[in-house]
């Protein structure tokens, strides 16, 4: 799910974002302790959950930060 609504966001928000997508045991991830296996980072900041896999929740969070 969380996938699904991060890439409707860089459709939404193009080049302002961009989309890496990481698995819990991927190099990117070492440095960091992840408690679920969704874990969405906008510049270096993780998003909460609730807001990650709500699409409407993720559109204002990026709206704010991007604006």
């Amino acid at each position: 799910m969380a996938i699904v609504i991060a890439k409707k966001m860089k459709e939404k928000f193009g080049d302002k974002i961009e989309l890496n997508i990481y698995l819990n045991d991927s190099v990117e991830a070492k440095g960091y302790t992840l408690l679920s296996s969704t874990n969405v980072f906008v510049n270096g900041q993780l998003v909460p959950r609730e807001t990650a896999l709500d699409k409407e929740n993720m559109y204002d969070f990026l709206n704010e930060i991007l604006n």
